[in-house]
């Protein structure tokens, strides 16, 4: 049952946290899969089905915008996807929503 209540959580937060990646450099997908895996200690693994979706939804919505890199010798190209000015203030807005959601729930679970 903890696994249900656990992808129910995490679900939550892929965008900010998908946002959060891309504040500093543009990236590819499974750049973006392989950086939350490190920074999050294994707790979000993610698949290609979960993050795609995320990714086409955050650019309909103006959050990112994507671009194809030219190939280079052997390697093919990526599409990369770079965080926009709407973006960015929506992970700002995100954070603090968080940080205020996340304050409240550490205060019941203290009690």
């Amino acid at each position: 049952m903890t696994d249900k209540y656990e992808k129910q959580m995490k679900k939550g937060v892929l965008e900010l946290l998908v946002l959060k990646l891309l504040e500093v450099q543009a990236k590819y997908g499974y750049q973006i899969i392989q950086e939350m895996k490190e920074q999050s200690g294994d707790i979000f693994l993610l698949k290609d089905g979960t993050l795609y979706p995320i990714l086409y939804r955050l650019e309909d919505d103006g959050l990112v915008v994507s671009e194809w890199s030219e190939a280079e010798g052997k390697q093919v190209p990526r599409k990369y996807y770079r965080i926009t000015e709407k973006g960015v203030a929506a992970l700002r807005e995100m954070q603090a929503t968080w940080k205020r959601i996340s304050g409240g729930v550490n205060k019941i679970l203290e009690d």
